[in-house]
């Protein structure tokens, strides 16, 4: 009962368990693969932000996973990421179509400016 109380507060445990998972296994890469995955993973943090867990711990799992291999491979950073690490972690991100921390905003963002219409509209 108390575990269900706590998940319902702060989001479900086995996500934050799934999640230190991966990054233990971020953090046990090999150089320069660690470095490159870690810069990659700061900026999907807040690119590709997704509000919902079971998508964000998937996304990080399937980073996680592309870089083992990378690593055990032996294949170049640059033959990972391309010339435009950018658009790398924007692309990897838009792969994972799970809702976004920024949709709640841009609701927001609508609403107001519907409801500011709304107002004005009333006093013409």
């Amino acid at each position: 009962m108390a575990a269900k109380w706590l998940e319902t507060i702060t989001g479900s445990l086995e996500q934050k368990k799934q999640y230190r998972q991966h990054m233990a296994r971020l953090d046990a890469l090999p150089e320069p693969y660690g470095d490159a995955a870690k810069a990659i993973q700061r900026y999907l943090t807040y690119a590709g932000a997704a509000e919902d867990g079971d998508t964000l711990v998937t996304m990080i799992g399937d980073h996680v996973d592309l870089w083992e291999r990378a690593a055990v491979d032996g294949t170049p950073v640059r033959a990972i990421v391309g010339d435009d690490p950018v658009e790398f972690a924007e692309t990897f991100a838009k792969a994972y179509s799970g809702k976004q921390w920024i949709d709640r905003e841009r609701t927001r963002l609508n609403s107001a400016i519907a409801a500011a219409e709304a107002r004005q509209k009333t006093e013409q």
